[in-house]
C-alpha cells in the first residue's frame, strides 16, 4: 500500500496519485506530484502527441535517476476508461497496449512512473499502417546542439522540396525530431525505407555534416536514425519529461526560432508559461496528412543509383536486400557489409570493454580498462567511446565499446573479457535467451 495518496481530478474522472511527495528529481528537489501538474498543465498539447496510439509504459519507480523498465502490456488492474490496442504476434501471442486519449488516462500513466510517453506512430484503428514520419536528428559525440539546428533547418527544406510539412521539437536530450504526418496506408516496412531515402537525401546535401552509417565506429557530425520508423520503435512524444537532472522537456518550436533555442530553454517550470503565451507550434500537425509517395518515387531512384537497404536494429530477423549485419570493424574485405558514405573512412578496430545492468557500472568498467591501458586511453577522442543502450527482455542494459583507430596499430591493447560482463539472457531458458530476435519480421512489417 502507498504511504500516502491524493486525487486529482482529470476530465470529469478521479485520478489517484500515490506518493506524491516522492522525489523524482533529486537535483531539483521535484516530486512526482510536480510532474503530475506539470503535465495536468499542459494536458491538451500533450495529449495531442500521443492521441489514440499504443503507448509503451517507461516506468521509472525510482525517479529520474533510477532504472526504467518497458512494461508493453497494459496493467490488469488499470481503470475501466483506459482503453487498449491489441498487438498480434505470428505465433498468435498478442499484446494490449495502453492508449490514452484522455486527461485522466495521460495522468494515469504518469502516476505509474512514466516520466516520459512512448506511443506508436500508429493509431489505433489500424496499427499496421503508421500516419507519421519520424526524423530522429541524433549528434554524434563530437557535434553539438548547433550543428543539430542547422541539419533541423536543412530537413525543413529538404521536406518542402518534396512536398512536405514538418513540425520540429527538441529531444529534451541532445538532439531534434521532425514529424511529418502521412496518410496511413503504407506498412512499417515501406514507411522506414521511405525515411532512409529521406535521410540519405539530406546526407547527400550535406555529407560532412550529415550521417546515415548504422554502425557508430562509421558516423560523423548528425546521424539521421532511420531505423526509428522500424516497427515497435517509439519516441518520446511532444512535451514530454525527459530524464535529465533539470527535467526538460521535449518542446515543440516554431521553424522561425529553432535556429535561437537551447535544450536547457524548456524545463517543466519554463514550458507551461510559454504554452499559454504562444499557444502549441504543433497545433496544426493534423491538419493534412502527405502522401508517402514522392518519397517512395526517392527509394525507387536511390535503388537505380545503387543505394539499398542499410541495416536494420539487432533485434530485427535479416531483411530482403540487406547488407550484411557485421560491425564493419570485424567485417572481410567483400563480405557485403556497410560501407562508409560520406567522408572518407577506413575500417577502425572497436573492441568491447564493459557491459553492465546499469550505466554507471558500465562506466566504471570503462575507467578501470583506461588505468589499464592508459597509454591507448590518452589517444582517445570522444567520439571514439561507443556507449550502446541495449535492450533486453523489459529493461536496457548498457554496453561500453572503445573505437582505437586513433591507437597506432601496434599499440592497440587485445580484447579482454568486458568488465563488467553482464549478460541480459542469463537464467533464461535456451530457446528464450535472445528470443526479441525473432519477433517481428521488417520483410512484411508485421509482428
Amino acid at each position: 500500500m502507498p504511504k500516502s495518496q491524493i486525487t486529482i481530478e482529470a476530465g470529469g474522472r478521479e485520478v489517484a496519485v500515490t506518493n506524491p511527495e516522492k522525489v523524482f528529481f533529486p537535483a531539483k528537489g521535484y516530486t512526482k506530484l510536480d510532474l503530475v501538474r506539470y503535465y495536468e498543465s499542459v494536458v491538451e498539447a500533450a495529449l495531442r502527441g500521443v492521441m489514440r496510439r499504443p503507448m509503451v509504459l517507461k516506468r521509472f519507480v525510482d525517479g529520474a535517476e533510477g532504472e526504467p523498465f518497458f512494461q508493453k502490456r497494459a496493467p490488469a488492474n488499470r481503470p475501466p476508461w483506459v482503453d487498449t490496442a491489441r498487438i498480434r504476434f505470428p505465433s498468435g501471442r498478442f499484446a494490449d497496449l495502453v492508449v490514452c486519449d484522455e486527461p485522466a488516462d495521460l495522468l494515469w500513466a504518469v502516476n505509474l512512473g512514466c516520466i516520459d510517453l512512448n506511443p506508436w506512430p500508429v493509431r489505433v484503428d489500424d496499427v499496421d499502417r503508421p500516419d507519421e514520419l519520424r526524423i530522429d536528428l541524433d549528434p554524434t559525440p563530437e557535434a553539438g546542439f548547433g550543428e543539430v539546428k542547422r541539419v533541423a533547418m536543412l530537413v525543413r527544406d529538404v521536406l518542402r522540396d518534396y512536398g512536405y510539412r514538418g513540425f520540429a521539437k527538441t529531444s529534451g536530450s541532445r538532439g531534434i525530431h521532425v514529424y511529418v504526418r502521412i496518410q496511413p496506408r503504407r506498412e512499417f516496412a515501406q514507411v522506414r525505407r521511405a525515411g532512409l531515402a529521406f535521410a540519405r537525401e539530406v546526407e547527400r546535401r550535406a555529407p560532412d555534416l550529415v550521417t546515415t552509417a548504422w554502425w557508430k565506429e562509421l558516423r560523423h557530425g548528425v546521424f539521421i536514425d532511420y531505423n526509428q520508423n522500424a516497427r515497435d520503435r517509439t519516441i518520446a512524444s511532444a512535451y514530454s519529461v525527459r530524464p535529465t537532472p533539470d527535467a526538460r522537456v521535449s518542446c515543440p518550436v516554431d521553424w522561425d526560432e529553432l535556429p535561437r533555442v537551447e535544450l536547457d530553454d524548456f524545463t517543466i517550470e519554463t514550458v507551461p508559461p510559454r504554452l499559454r503565451e504562444r499557444g502549441d507550434p504543433m497545433a496544426a500537425i493534423d491538419e493534412e496528412a502527405f502522401s508517402l509517395e514522392p518519397l517512395l518515387e526517392l527509394v525507387a531512384k536511390q535503388e537505380r543509383e545503387g543505394l539499398g537497404d542499410a541495416p536494420w536494429p539487432p533485434q530485427f530477423p535479416k531483411a530482403p536486400g540487406e547488407p550484411r549485419r557485421v560491425q564493419p570493424s570485424r567485417a572481410r574485405k567483400g563480405d557485403g557489409a556497410e560501407a562508409p558514405r560520406g567522408r572518407r573512412a577506413s575500417l577502425q578496430s572497436v573492441i568491447t570493454v564493459a557491459k553492465a545492468q546499469h550505466k554507471e557500472d558500465a562506466l566504471a568498467g570503462l575507467e578501470r580498462w583506461k588505468a589499464r591501458h592508459p597509454e591507448a586511453a590518452a589517444l582517445l577522442r570522444p567520439a571514439d567511446v561507443l556507449v550502446d543502450s541495449m535492450r533486453g527482455m523489459s529493461t536496457t542494459w548498457t554496453r561500453v565499446r572503445v573505437n582505437l583507430r586513433n591507437v597506432p596499430e601496434g599499440e592497440r591493447p587485445a580484447e579482454e573479457a568486458p568488465d563488467p560482463d553482464y549478460d541480459p539472457w542469463a537464467g533464461l531458458p535456451a530457446e528464450m535467451r535472445g528470443r526479441q530476435t525473432k519477433r517481428v519480421n521488417p520483410a512484411d512489417g508485421r509482428l
